[in-house]
């Protein structure tokens, strides 16, 4: 695809800076780079210029790096300045820009849509830098990573490769059935594959739940009476003061929520009503809520404060897990023996914080030993590869080669609507290339 405009834009972070790249793509690039820094630099190498106004006015001195296109980032003609950071600076070169004809600022996400759609990059790539730039933690740091570097999109074009062969044998034998060299029931021979393509598929979804806690979050709820210190322990894992603490019990109402890293993972932290009966209008409504969340959690902490307090009859997702926290430990009227909590904790002393985190990191997911992180995580992927088994397992159930085919080109492309690159040419090479189709 041919763009007729050159787009412009601030790529580097929020100003002040001590250095601010400002991007540049499109057909005019070099001529606005000739107008602003003199003869083009060598490509792909930085080279300090002196940036210039059309009257010949300085505006900064920064380096320039010149990407001819298809070899850039977007696939077209690209170059990046690197100029002093400060707003000035920055606003000035930008204004010049806009001066010249044939460019325009850049839209939103504009430069990676173009990279995309000069084939530089697929949609699963192009989400994952997405997800790269805004990493909060090292896990996501890594999910990211796989997926922009195109690892996860191997995965499924390896698929698509087999699918698409799959596909050619049998079209072969529906089409050229009467030709020598196309052995009889030849489409046989691919359905073992196809069962264990279906199963590896299957095996691939299962991962989202891990990939959604990796890029969203481990959802920890803390959940009790009230008073049972839950706003206390909100803030001590937080380290400030995100809820309001008092001995009136019922101050909290409504949901509150804070994110945390916690051994490379996120960690999303629920502050929540307490659990009890009442008729306080607003109060009920935080309780309504609280057991919405709760109903939601992947771990529940529950608190209490007297060893009689662990009553719980709230509704949680299967198999989630609930760890016991005794509260308020260095008061000395209550009395607590070992098998009343899984933790004993203080928040007037601290003890037991630590014991909590390290009980807590016993419920994240282990991902000892695994060099890539190749796992749906988002849930437009999910859609996709569930209607590809689907489609994959409509084909091992149908009777008749054409029903098993039609099956076949739709979970082709299910598969193909995850990366953007919907293939339905390549197919008909695959059959002239392996068979000698009309010679």
């Amino acid at each position: 695809m041919q763009f007729t405009d050159t787009i412009y834009a601030l790529s580097s972070g929020t100003l002040p800076a001590g250095v601010a790249v400002i991007r540049i793509s499109g057909p005019a690039t070099a001529d606005a780079l000739k107008r602003l820094c003199g003869p083009l630099p060598k490509p792909r190498t930085a080279s300090l210029r002196t940036i210039r106004t059309r009257n010949g006015d300085m505006l900064d001195n920064g380096l320039a790096i010149y990407f001819p296109g298809p070899a850039s980032f977007t696939g077209e003609d690209c170059c990046e300045l690197q100029v002093h950071g400060g707003r000035a600076v920055v606003h000035a070169v930008l204004d010049e820009l806009a001066g010249f004809d044939g460019l325009r600022h850049a839209e939103a996400g504009e430069f990676s849509r173009r990279a995309f759609q000069h084939g530089k990059m697929d949609l699963v790539e192009v989400e994952g830098l997405a997800d790269l730039i805004t990493a909060e933690t090292e896990m996501q740091r890594r999910l990211a990573v796989e997926q922009s570097n195109g690892g996860q999109s191997a995965v499924y074009q390896d698929w698509a490769r087999r699918l698409t062969h799959a596909r050619a044998m049998i079209e072969a034998e529906l089409d050229f059935a009467d030709e020598e060299d196309i052995p009889g029931a030849v489409s046989e021979t691919i359905w073992t594959d196809i069962a264990r393509l279906q199963a590896e598929i299957d095996a691939h979804i299962d991962e989202a739940g891990l990939a959604e806690i990796i890029r969203d979050g481990l959802k920890i709820v803390i959940a009790g009476k009230p008073n049972a210190g839950k706003s206390s322990l909100l803030n001590a894992l937080a380290q400030r003061d995100i809820a309001i603490v008092t001995e009136i019990a019922g101050t909290t109402r409504d949901v509150l929520s804070v994110d945390l890293s916690l051994a490379g993972f996120s960690v999303k932290l629920f502050d929540t009503a307490g659990l009890r009966e009442t008729d306080e209008i607003v109060e009920r409504e935080g309780i309504r809520r609280a057991r919405e969340v709760i109903g939601h959690a992947d771990l529940v902490l529950l608190l209490s404060e007297k060893p009689d307090g662990f009553v719980w009859n709230e509704p949680v997702g299967e198999n989630v897990p609930v760890i016991r926290v005794a509260t308020k430990i260095d008061r000395t009227e209550t009395h607590w023996s070992a098998a009343q909590a899984d933790v004993f904790l203080s928040m007037k002393t601290g003890d037991g914080i630590a014991d909590l985190l390290e009980l807590v990191k016993m419920h994240l997911p282990d991902l000892a030993g695994r060099t890539a992180l190749s796992m749906p995580s988002r849930k437009r992927h999910v859609d996709c590869l569930r209607q590809a088994s689907a489609a994959l397992a409509g084909s091992l159930a149908a009777n008749g080669l054409d029903i098993r085919a039609e099956q076949l080109r739709l979970a082709s492309n299910a598969l193909g609507r995850i990366t953007g690159r919907v293939d339905v040419e390549n197919l008909l090479d695959v059959i002239f290339s392996e068979f000698c189709i009309g010679k």
